[in-house]
């Protein structure tokens, strides 16, 4: 079985190509994928040679985590039949490819138990799922307190903010140096940091993977204040010790999402209580996947690029 997808040989050397999909057995699936997102966070880094060594990664690579489609045959032991619209992220299906990623892909073979049930009504949006369990999981759990400064109003910063909204906590400030990128905001509001005298924020969100900004948001929290990393950061951060000290700082990383988090953020979704619209703002054909990646990791006003794919 063979598919099209997308290749990156190297940096900057990307493509549409033809694959031989490993064969599916008894618990898997085999997924007909209709749109599939671009990462400008960690996929950037893969396009442009920026990413640090990590585990599974090599060249040729799919990349893409942030898919949805329709299951086409599902094993006897998966619980899932033909028809089923689910998200998936990601697969590891390829014999001549590595599938650190693996979703940008016509079709894919993955593990029933990384798949998830989504509505057909989601369409496009359903891709966007695992970027919004991400921000669910640097907010969820004991001893996290949501956000009142988020940093970035790319698709990851929106989304922290309209989950914080959806908690019922107060509305969070954002901070965006970009002016077009202030725009879009759904009951918070968004401002230059440069006009933001504020120095009390109790917990930072930062979600422009800017590590140069740790002096500066240290300098805006209150004492016993927190700064949660939710970008990625290719470099190692450091930052002044003393006014750390003098502010009694913490700081914490936010990891991945897990399947808990995808479930809650779904459910949110289908309760009304969680928007995804006006999130994805440009959308290309598989076929011109090298201009779609170019664009969604070059163009300031792309804040988020899907892929559709044909069948």
């Amino acid at each position: 079985m063979e598919t099209a997808a997308v290749l990156l040989k190297g940096p900057k050397d990307l493509d549409l190509d033809t694959l031989v999909l490993n064969a599916p057995g008894a618990s898997d699936l085999v997924v007909d994928v209709t749109h599939s997102g671009i990462s400008t966070g960690t996929e950037k880094l893969f396009w442009t040679g920026e990413m640090p060594p990590f585990p599974g990664m090599g060249y040729p690579l799919v990349p893409g985590y942030e898919a949805a489609g329709e299951v086409v045959e599902a094993g006897p032991l998966t619980g899932f039949k033909p028809g089923d619209r689910v998200f998936v992220p990601g697969a590891n299906c390829y014999e001549d490819a590595f599938g650190l990623f693996g979703g940008a892909a016509a079709r894919v073979v993955t593990d029933a138990a990384r798949v998830t049930r989504i509505d057909a009504g989601f369409g496009a949006e359903g891709a966007l799922l695992a970027l919004a369990a991400t921000a669910r999981h640097s907010m969820a759990g004991m001893n996290k307190a949501v956000p009142d400064l988020i940093v970035g109003h790319g698709v990851l910063g929106r989304l922290l903010a309209r989950l914080t909204i959806a908690a019922g906590a107060p509305a969070p400030m954002v901070w965006e140096i970009d002016p077009a990128r202030r725009e879009g905001a759904m009951g918070y509001e968004v401002m230059d940091p440069a006009e933001d005298e504020r120095r009390d924020y109790t917990s930072i969100y930062d979600a422009s993977g800017q590590g140069s900004l740790l002096n500066d948001l240290v300098g805006r929290i209150a004492k016993g204040g927190e700064i949660v990393l939710a970008g990625f950061y290719t470099t190692p951060l450091s930052f002044a010790f003393p006014p750390a000290f003098m502010k009694e700082a913490r700081f914490r990383v936010a990891a991945e999402w897990t399947r808990e988090d995808l479930s809650a953020t779904r459910a949110l979704v289908e309760a009304g209580a969680l928007s995804l619209g006006g999130l994805i703002t440009h959308t290309r054909p598989a076929a011109d996947a090298r201009m779609a990646y170019e664009q969604a990791f070059t163009d300031a006003s792309c804040l988020k690029m899907i892929l559709k794919w044909e069948h």
